[in-house]
């Protein structure tokens, strides 16, 4: 048959990394029933899979956390309070005292998002409050809900985005990650697709499938790891790459699709595709509600959505956006079903639940720096600002990833989908479209709250 080179897309969907799969000619899916990211001594991320254990032994497990839990921490809540100020207060006590901090406020009480966010200037307080419930720790070390399996709110996470917009000094233009394919391996890549036969008959499908998609692997070799606006050894940034790691395997189907949805590979009904997909997450909120006196503040929409965009090689074999450009149908397809699905798709693949804590927490650090809160309350927040006092840079720093490509045949041509690059843009825009009319159910929310009268006690229900 024939087979132009034109016909052999080498598509970069952003970012495809981790563990080098078993070659194949046909479309290969992976189902990883709790699935974790790794980085090694040399800063190469690798993914692992870590056995979902059930029946009785998870209800013994689940039981076991359930009983570990103090007090009424584990009892589901709609409407958890935390207190920043008081929080912070405990940490430092048990900090001075050489304590590690306890599960509860590793935890943040098991919040499991941020829903609303209110000011007590007369108190001197600010209170994060959202619903929670009571958690276990996976193989892979994500925590979730005992009940629901949704990951809750981790304080280190809150550290990074509090730090990312701190009271006073410069603010991160841009929160996010990348990886780069090299300018080496993109140019050996292109050498490559030189080398593709342009006829191989129905006998050697096979065996040519799996030399372009080792050849596809060796040329690209290992993309470059770059975080930015956070610091890279913090558990937020890991959870931004593996995210997008996990989309892009999703997308190309390395990765079974959690819920019934288009895929870019999937959608694809042409091999005349030789443009480069980059795809990204960025904020998505319907508003950003906040009351007339600016006491309360509350996010309003899915927190999430998935965007694509088109790039092409430049002659130093560099990535740059096409401009005016469109994404393809196929990739339309795949970012609008996963933009429409996502709060499913985050039930069944918690690290996109994740992420959407951490972009919760960055929206509700920068909104509170915005509207001056830390002024008004005369809070300096230290603790939660400084490493030196409360260190959250204490995991491995990434920074190479090999190239994952997938091979599959449709029809008679053969797709070769492979690695590529992400960003996510700043998330100042998310935070500059609010809706100031009086919401008389966050105006009784504020009145509501019932702030318990012992100082030391900094979560309630």
């Amino acid at each position: 048959m024939t087979f132009p080179h034109r016909c052999l897309p080498v598509v970069f969907c952003s970012f495809l990394l981790l563990s080098p799969q078993p070659a194949a000619a046909q479309q290969l899916t992976v189902q990883q029933p709790v699935f974790g990211v790794a980085v090694d001594a040399e800063g190469v991320l690798t993914a692992k899979t870590f056995p979902a254990p059930g029946g009785a032994l998870r209800l013994k497990r689940l039981m076991a956390a359930k009983a570990a839990l103090p007090g009424d921490v584990a009892k589901p809540a709609a409407f958890r309070k935390v207190s920043l100020v008081r929080l912070a207060a405990a940490m430092q006590k048990r900090l001075d005292a050489g304590q590690p901090l306890n599960e509860t406020m590793n935890q943040l009480a098991g919040l499991q998002r941020v829903q609303f966010v209110f000011l007590f200037p007369d108190q001197r307080d600010i209170v994060i409050a959202g619903p929670a419930e009571g958690w276990v720790k996976e193989g892979s070390g994500r925590v979730v809900g005992i009940t629901t399996g949704a990951p809750t709110l981790r304080v280190e996470d809150l550290a990074v985005a509090m730090r990312a917009y701190p009271p006073n000094g410069p603010a991160a233009r841009s929160v996010g990650c990348s990886i780069d394919p090299t300018a080496q391996g993109v140019a050996r890549l292109r050498e490559f697709q030189k080398t593709v036969p342009r006829r191989i008959s129905d006998s050697q499908r096979r065996q040519v499938g799996l030399r372009i998609l080792r050849g596809t692997r060796e040329a690209l070799g290992m993309g470059t790891v770059r975080v930015f606006g956070i610091p890279a050894d913090t558990h937020a940034a890991l959870v931004l790459l593996e995210a997008d790691y996990r989309v892009k395997r999703i997308g190309i189907g390395l990765e079974s699709a959690p819920v019934k949805m288009n895929t870019f590979i999937g959608s694809l009904k042409s091999a005349r595709h030789s443009a480069y997909e980059r795809w990204w997450f960025t904020p998505k909120y319907d508003c950003l509600k906040v009351t007339e006196d600016g006491l309360a503040m509350e996010l309003v929409g899915q927190g999430v959505q998935l965007l694509g965009q088109q790039m092409v090689v430049d002659s130093t074999g560099k990535l740059t956006v096409v401009a005016g450009s469109n994404p393809s149908r196929a990739s339309q397809l795949f970012t609008g079903d996963f933009t429409r699905k996502y709060a499913d798709i985050a039930r069944r693949r918690p690290v996109f639940a994740e992420l959407r804590n951490v972009i919760d927490l960055l929206v509700v650090a920068a909104s509170i720096r915005r509207q001056g809160w830390y002024g008004r309350t005369g809070w300096d927040a230290k603790t939660l600002l400084d490493e030196s006092v409360f260190p959250v840079q204490t995991h491995p720093t990434p920074r190479q990833v090999p190239a994952v490509s997938n091979a599959l045949w449709k029809g008679r041509r053969l797709f070769v989908p492979s690695g590529g690059v992400t960003i996510m843009p700043a998330l100042a825009r998310s935070v500059e479209k609010e809706d100031d009319d009086v919401d008389i159910p966050l105006n009784e929310r504020l009145t509501k709250i019932g702030r318990p009268q012992a100082p030391k006690q900094w979560w309630w229900d």
